[in-house]
């Protein structure tokens, strides 16, 4: 690294994990639609990406590394390298995901995905990472705390997918593996809007300092925020 404004570093730094979630969501959204048509093609490539994103995750986290080790940044500037790390981390786990919803694809299809409103709920899970994002690129405390919020939504969908399922095991003529594929798509979407959610706490903590996943009354002050 070259002499530089410190600012430049986390600029270039910054544009680099936006680069690194939008492979990772045009791949999420991939996989679904893979599933959906079981599009072996696509499926194909969807791993070929994955291993693309799992490289590009280790290059920046060994730049912020290293831009660590020679700038010891403090305050806001160690806060924004503490996030980035972090972040990087979240959407490379995102990635993983997409790879597990594809390995569920031979129990799945276009009529089984519909009826558990798959399309539905990966659109609210993709647009609460894009605003997480966006959130850390403007510094936006009001939307970290909106796409905190929005998790209550996808987690409600998921209890609706795992009670589809439990009514349907009733049935004597359960197909037991559709089910269980049925129910792991679905935890892997929810899971998805948990990393989106612990972008925009970590975008909270880059804005104010103040470190707030673990506070057992988060969510409720962020939902009477939003109605006040």
């Amino acid at each position: 690294m070259s002499e530089r404004p410190v600012h430049e570093y986390i600029k270039e730094l910054s544009e680099a994990l936006v680069q690194l979630s939008e492979k990772v969501l045009q791949n999420f959204n991939e996989a679904l639609y893979a599933v959906t048509h079981k599009d072996i093609q696509t499926a194909r490539k969807i791993r070929i990406v994955d291993d693309e994103i799992d490289q590009a995750e280790v290059r920046l986290e060994e730049q912020c590394l290293e831009f660590l080790a020679l700038h010891q940044p403090v305050a806001r500037d160690l806060r924004s390298m503490v996030t980035i790390i972090k972040i990087n981390d979240d959407l490379e786990r995102i990635g993983d995901l997409a790879v597990h919803i594809i390995e569920r694809m031979p129990e799945l299809g276009e009529e089984v995905m519909e009826r558990y409103e798959f399309e539905k709920m990966g659109i609210l899970s993709a647009t609460m990472v894009r605003q997480a994002i966006e959130a850390f690129i403007n510094r936006d405390r009001p939307l970290a705390d909106k796409v905190c919020a929005m998790d209550e939504e996808v987690d409600t969908m998921h209890r609706s997918v795992f009670k589809k399922v439990a009514d349907a095991m009733k049935s004597c003529n359960t197909d037991t593996e559709q089910l269980l594929a049925v129910l792991s798509v679905s935890r892997y979407i929810e899971r998805m809007a948990d990393h989106a959610t612990r972008i925009a706490l970590e975008v909270i903590y880059l804005v104010t300092g103040e470190i707030v996943r673990h506070s057992d009354d988060t969510f409720e002050k962020l939902i009477q925020s939003l109605k006040d």
